[in-house]
């Protein structure tokens, strides 16, 4: 008995095969990809710090789009069984000091962060190790900690990764590692974000010793603990100073558990800033200006400058800058609201006055709803034309009422005052909008006065 099959059927049974096939290396693939355990950074504590048994180690996590949830530890020696992509660009995310020795929370928020905006692979840098305890020693062993993620750089770049799309992302202390790798590549690093680069031990070193801007095509900084842990000084091509790098809003130590807790609040805040711009809930642009003094007398009003384009935190490239070359060490001003998305609009009261035979002092408020935010502002007899600046969550045309009230003290301060106009505007403002004034207002101690804002926003 023969057994035909016509050609029809051949082909049938090749599909059927080859779906089999694939079937089974799907199948094979998953389960490899299942049986990749989640790792996580290390911790360390004083007992191995003191008896010596700390070496420097430094490891490495992956996470990806395909792995969020889940870093995977990462070697250098091969990438295979991994979910690095050579073709994809990369960021490297470098924790700073680790006082007593645990591992940083924040490192999945970030990558996690960094992999809604971009399909990348993120690196994170462990170096809990050598990172704790003593800050004098640590700082130390930094230059250590670079050449070894330049070791890695270097395999990964043998593998077919180009230096420009390297991003590095440096915490405190992390972002003067990132620095030294940036100056071991001569600059040829694609970009480096320091996140309140540390200031102490590094405020009088030498540009070669920190973070600057020759350590890559694009350098940036967040400031916001320039008086005590950050670095006072401009380390990047931009430097964004929120509330002047100092003092944030809401960091006060009754809102902290720990002492610990309030300490680390300035210094902390780049990286929740950073984050939440990642999120891109809003935008946050820095303002050019010589000092933050000038910016809070609105003496420093838009970013004409710069082409009329305002650097904004977040990925953008060289910040959204359109010039070319980027300016270096360019100081940016901005205020942010005290939590997250911490933007604020920027709002510019301009107060003109009728001559005063003695000083005073005028409280000016905004308010919309429970939302209200109040400003003090001096009054002398030299002048009549005072500015200040406001952070205000909302924008200027959903600002219900404006608000002055007479603070003066009763004995030496001028009683009455007379205000020729009060003029609120927003700044930086693309629509370029009229100010919105109210004028001849007559301010007596004791007595407030209010007038409601009825306009809209288009």
């Amino acid at each position: 008995m023969r057994l035909f099959v016509s050609t029809e059927m051949l082909w049938g049974f090749r599909w059927i095969f080859l779906c089999v096939l694939m079937a089974c290396l799907t199948s094979l693939g998953f389960g490899m990809e299942e049986n990749i355990e989640c790792s996580d950074l290390n911790n360390t504590t004083w007992q191995q710090f003191r008896q010596h048994k700390v070496k420097l180690q430094v490891q490495y996590l992956l996470f990806t789009r395909r792995n969020v949830d889940c870093g995977h530890a990462f070697r250098q020696e091969s990438l295979i069984n991994t979910y690095f992509n050579v073709s994809h660009p990369t960021k490297v995310i470098i924790h700073g000091f680790r006082a007593i020795g645990s591992k940083p929370t924040w490192v999945k928020e970030l990558a996690q962060a960094l992999l809604r905006v971009e399909d990348v692979n993120v690196l994170v840098v462990d170096w809990i190790y050598r990172a704790s305890f003593a800050y004098n020693l640590v700082v130390q062993h930094h230059k250590e900690v670079a050449l070894q993620v330049s070791i890695l750089i270097n395999q990964l770049q043998k593998q077919g990764c180009k230096l420009e799309s390297f991003h590095l992302v440096g915490v405190s202390l992390g972002a003067h590692v990132a620095g030294f790798v940036g100056t071991i590549f001569t600059g040829r690093i694609g970009r480096i974000t320091g996140l309140d680069p540390a200031g102490p031990m590094f405020k009088r070193a030498d540009a070669y010793d920190r973070l600057d801007p020759s350590d890559a095509q694009f350098v940036e900084a967040i400031h916001t603990d320039s008086d005590y842990f950050g670095i006072s000084i401009p380390v990047g091509h931009v430097d964004f100073f929120l509330n002047g790098g100092k003092d944030q809003t809401g960091c006060s130590r009754s809102r902290f558990a720990s002492m610990y807790g309030y300490v680390i609040c300035d210094h902390m805040r780049a990286l929740h800033v950073y984050i939440s711009a990642l999120n891109g809930s809003c935008p946050l642009m820095g303002i050019p200006c010589d000092s933050y003094e000038e910016f809070l007398k609105g003496q420093c009003l838009n970013c004409d400058d710069f082409k009329g384009k305002c650097p904004t935190i977040g990925l953008s490239e060289n910040s959204g800058m359109v010039l070319s070359p980027v300016p270096k060490e360019q100081k940016l001003f901005l205020l942010t609201l005290s939590s997250s998305p911490f933007c604020a609009h920027h709002i510019l009261v301009e107060l003109k006055v009728s001559p005063l035979e003695k000083s005073a002092e005028l409280e000016v408020g905004l308010r919309t709803g429970r939302v209200a935010v109040q400003q003090r502002i001096g009054l002398r007899t030299d002048t009549s034309l005072y500015r200040t600046v406001l952070a205000y969550p909302e924008a200027l045309c959903q600002i219900g009422t404006i608000e002055l009230r007479n603070t003066g003290s009763r004995f030496y301060r001028q009683g009455q005052v007379q205000v020729k106009s009060v003029c609120l505007s927003e700044f930086p403002s693309l629509r370029r909008e009229k100010p919105l004034c109210v004028i001849n207002i007559n301010i007596r101690r004791g007595t407030p006065w209010s007038h409601d804002l009825i306009q809209a926003c288009f």
